[in-house]
């Protein structure tokens, strides 16, 4: 009976791929945009300006150089920008046509706004079982369903 091919120290294919199938996935880094700023198709000033994106926008980093990052947008866009106009702060987006803000991580919790689609609002803590608390500008926040916002 023949032996199942394996690398050069031992280990089979299928258990290369077990290993990597089992390990966790990588949490995904997302930042916000600090001020209105000019999102551009290549790593300079001199590329061609694609729009302009709002203050408070999250977006997904995906290569950094030189002092740019190109980064994902909530539709899957990819764009250019200076990476002076990133922030640590975190943001989300409410992707949903209306999202509903609670007192409480509960559907059944009171209502204490509604954000309308386009809305950023600040991520004060990360998703957990499904929802994340986050802050309006103004000042008042809640729990977010996880699912009618992007940038988690």
């Amino acid at each position: 009976m023949a032996r199942p091919s394996t690398g050069t120290r031992g280990y089979s294919v299928a258990a290369l791929a077990a290993l990597f199938i089992a390990a966790p996935a990588a949490a995904i880094e997302y930042r916000s945009v600090d001020s209105a700023t000019v999102l551009y198709d290549a790593p300079s000033v001199k590329g061609r300006p694609l729009f302009v994106i709002k203050r408070f926008t999250p977006v997904e980093p995906v290569v950094s150089l030189e002092g740019w990052t190109k980064v994902r947008d909530a539709e899957g866009g990819l764009a250019w920008i200076e990476k002076k106009h990133l922030s640590e702060q975190r943001t989300v987006l409410v992707t949903a046509s209306e999202a509903q803000v609670r007192r409480e991580a509960s559907d059944t919790a009171p209502l204490v706004f509604e954000a309308q689609k386009g809305v950023a609002l600040e991520l004060v803590e990360p998703a957990a079982a499904g929802w994340a608390k986050v802050r309006h500008r103004d000042g008042v926040g809640g729990f977010v369903r996880a699912s009618q916002v992007w940038g988690l």
